[in-house]
């Protein structure tokens, strides 16, 4: 079992950055690829960026691609994004995910933070 808590959201202005971080117990955490993913309002939830258990692959949303950073730290249980020169539509609901295994789909995370809301002000 891992539990996941979100925080830093917030409000924030256009073409800053923001830096959410999510914090794990269970010991499992170390062992899991770790998701953000966000939600904005009448959309479907999508996954923004995704890391690897040791942290050495990562992967990005076109949308973020460029301007985001993920990164873990396991002796500390956190995940962090760091998501630079943000725009309006970067505003929603994000959320840290976690699962075992390594190759997990989007779909197929099985641990989910309850979510930080998000917004971007022009």
């Amino acid at each position: 079992q891992v539990q996941l808590v979100e925080s830093g959201g917030g409000l924030v202005q256009a073409g800053g950055t923001l830096r959410l971080s999510c914090a794990a117990s269970g010991r499992a955490f170390s062992r899991c690829t770790m998701g953000w993913f966000r939600q904005a309002r009448g959309l479907e939830r999508e996954v923004v960026a995704a890391l690897s258990w040791s942290g050495a692959s990562t992967d990005f949303s076109d949308s973020v691609k460029g301007r985001s950073t993920i990164f873990r730290d396991n002796a500390k249980h956190t995940v962090s994004l760091q998501v630079n020169s943000l725009k309006a539509e970067d505003t929603a609901i994000y959320f840290c995910a976690a699962d075992t295994d390594e190759h997990v789909p989007p779909s197929g995370y099985d641990y989910w933070g309850q979510g930080t809301q998000v917004t971007v002000a022009s």
